[in-house]
């Protein structure tokens, strides 16, 4: 086992073990050319899909936390899942290998013997991998309470990370992002009057949204759901939210009608890719040389396109999109539909 920096932070009242993963502010940069398509007088984007760690993704903020409380327990693996192309376990991976620690991984649905972009990562990385042989994604949770059984009776010490990292501990990653993107609009003349982000498991979303209040940040955050109804990651989402309100002894003010999340852009299904997701991946790259997954990001561009061109952010001419990363899933045969 590697502890390779591991230290603490102090975020509210709490202080917690803190493995320092990401070394640097992930960079905001305007999208000019799509800021005329959608109307608005300013679009950036922050690339939290550059962040230089385990294939980037805004995954690392969270495990920066999650992996920091395991190694300061002790444990020597790590238990998480989802489906084949995760961008979490692929994240989890990556850490569990910088740190030493074995990484087991519980999937959803059947081995197919041929999966690719983050799975084949995952499998590069070294993490022991097995199937629940259901395409319910609740029964991934089942088997990684079994598997972490297993481990402590062979003498393992494991720690379960949930998955996508939604745990209060994850949200806190996402808390500080917004202290981060804060600064690098202090000497700006113009802030963001709204944040959109894709919201799946409702980590990074929680964390916006208390992050937003706890530091007093000028705009709105408003999600396009890629994973499950509207209704239901609202309700998730105030969970984690209340839970990590808890964890850090604050009270951040946030109401539950100040959770906004936006239905309709999911397509087939959680990780199918979908003709407006796709769509939405072209424009990025043809408009501005950047390119978004087909399972988080994409699906959410193309939300914005559309809540733009309805006339949602009317009275929002600055404009920021959350880039959390996911571009192996171009990688994976029939994600993408380019037509």
């Amino acid at each position: 086992m590697r502890t390779p920096g591991l230290s603490t932070r102090s975020v509210g009242k709490a202080i917690l073990p803190f493995l320092p993963l990401i070394r640097h502010r992930t960079p905001v940069h305007p999208l000019p050319s799509l800021a005329r398509r959608l109307n608005r007088e300013r679009l950036w984007i922050k690339r939290d899909d550059l962040i230089t760690f385990g294939f980037g993704g805004n995954k690392i903020r969270g495990l920066e936390f999650l992996v920091g409380e395991a190694l300061a327990k002790g444990a020597d693996t790590l238990i998480t899942g989802a489906g084949p192309l995760s961008n979490h376990v692929r994240a989890t991976a990556a850490v569990g290998a910088k740190c030493g620690l074995c990484t087991a991984v519980v999937y959803w649905g059947e081995d197919k013997g041929h999966e690719s972009g983050n799975y084949e990562l995952v499998r590069m990385l070294g993490a022991e991998t097995r199937f629940t042989g259901s395409l319910d994604r609740s029964s991934v949770d089942d088997q990684m309470a079994s598997l972490a059984e297993e481990l402590t009776r062979s003498g393992r010490r494991p720690y379960v990370i949930p998955r996508g990292g939604a745990s209060p501990l994850g949200v806190v990653g996402h808390v500080l992002a917004v202290q981060e993107l804060l600064k690098q609009f202090t000497r700006r003349a113009v802030m963001p009057e709204v944040v959109v982000l894709p919201v799946g498991s409702g980590g990074t979303l929680a964390g916006w949204l208390l992050g937003t209040s706890y530091f007093n940040a000028p705009w709105r955050v408003e999600a396009v759901t890629v994973s499950r109804p509207a209704a239901e990651a609202k309700t998730q989402v105030l969970q984690l939210m209340r839970e990590t309100e808890r964890l850090l002894g604050i009270d951040s003010g946030v109401s539950e009608s100040s959770v906004v999340i936006h239905d309709g852009y999911i397509g087939p299904g959680y990780g199918v890719p979908s003709a407006e997701g796709s769509s939405a991946i072209r424009l990025a790259a043809v408009e501005e040389g950047v390119f978004l997954d087909p399972v988080y990001t994409g699906k959410a561009l193309a939300g914005l396109v559309a809540l733009c061109d309805a006339g949602r952010f009317d009275d929002s001419k600055a404009v920021l999109f959350l880039h959390t990363g996911g571009q192996p899933g171009l990688f994976v045969p029939g994600q993408c539909a380019w037509t």
